[in-house]
This record gives structure tokens, sequence and C-alpha cells, in this order.
């Protein structure tokens, strides 16, 4: 029986070229990074040079990434990190009701800790209305955090409108764009 996979935005296959620069340091180079004997300044080096390559790949400064151990910990951090560090600035977040459950499940406990959390509406394609988010910001909204392009109906959202709603009124924007980085990185 041949198997037909239809989940690789979630999981995929490792790449050959990728297994193949990864392997010598799940074999033999796999020194901590933090150690300073030489296996480990080894995988040190190798892990600044992954850093360089993912700030080139979506423009930023290297010292601006950090690696988790996937997206749902990034986007967990990202959030709750955020709230608890401006909740004096205000309670209040806006995200959608089709977001990823890393997002879902983070804003759901972020209400039991007195979070003020607004899940807006999508249309029938999955897109959000940009005129439900502008209403639902008040003076206590904090922190808007809406999917790039979602993990399981492909939609993509309208990412500039929303940093600019965000920006006019000097609230932070996250976004979770693990699906859309190979889509926009060719």
């Amino acid at each position: 029986m041949k198997t037909i996979y239809f989940d690789n935005a979630a999981t995929t296959q490792i790449k050959s070229e990728v297994l193949n620069r990864m392997l010598p340091y799940l074999s033999t180079n796999y020194g901590n990074a933090s150690s300073p004997y030489s296996i480990g300044r080894q995988s040190k080096h190798a892990i600044e040079n992954a850093r360089k390559q993912v700030a080139n790949l979506i423009n930023c400064n290297f010292n601006e990434i950090y690696f988790t151990g996937g997206g749902s910990e990034s986007d967990n951090i990202a959030l709750k990190g955020f709230a608890y560090a401006n909740k004096s600035k205000g309670n209040h977040i806006i995200t959608s009701k089709i977001e990823h459950p890393a997002i879902l499940e983070t804003c759901k406990f972020l209400e039991t800790q007195g979070f003020d959390i607004s899940f807006i509406s999508v249309d029938s394609n999955g897109i959000i209305s940009l005129d439900e988010l502008e209403n639902a910001i008040t003076s206590s909204t904090i922190l808007i955090s809406i999917m790039f392009a979602n993990n399981e109906i492909g939609t993509i959202q309208p990412i500039e409108k929303i940093a600019e709603i965000s920006h006019k009124h000097n609230i932070v924007f996250h976004t979770d764009a693990v699906q859309a980085v190979r889509k926009y990185s060719h």
C-alpha cells in the first residue's frame, strides 16, 4: 500500500542536504555549545552560523534570533513573556479564533492570569476582518497576535495591513510565521 502524506506543513521529512550537514553534530561533534572544550566550541560556531543564516533569510540582526524546540514553544514564550513584561501598560490581547493551539491555549492560560483576550472572527475564507480587529482595540490593548499563514487551511492573513493598524495604535504586533517561511523565502 502506498502512503500519501498530507501533513508536510507540520512535520516534513528532512532533506538529505540538511541531514548530511547535521550528521556530524548528531554523531561526533555533539559537544555542549556552552562549554570551553573543542567539540563544544565547534557546536557553538555551527549554532552561530545558523543564527546568521536565519537572520539573513528574514532580514534581521543575528542577535535577534533565538532557537527553541519548535514553533509552539516560541509562541508560548513570546506571548507570555511580552504579556507579563507589559502588564503594567495594559492587559488586553487580540488574536483570532483560528490561531494555532500554541497561541489559543496560551491566551486561554493568560485569561486565568488576569488578561483580557479578544478572539476575533474570520470570514468563510479564514481571513480576519480588519474592521473587527480595529474595533476590538481598547486603551488597555498591549498586543495583537495573528498567524501569517494558517497551518490547517493555508489562509494568508493581510499581515501588512494588520501591522499598519498595530503601528497606528502603538500596539505591538506578533505573528506566528512558521508556515509562511517556505512560501515567502524563495
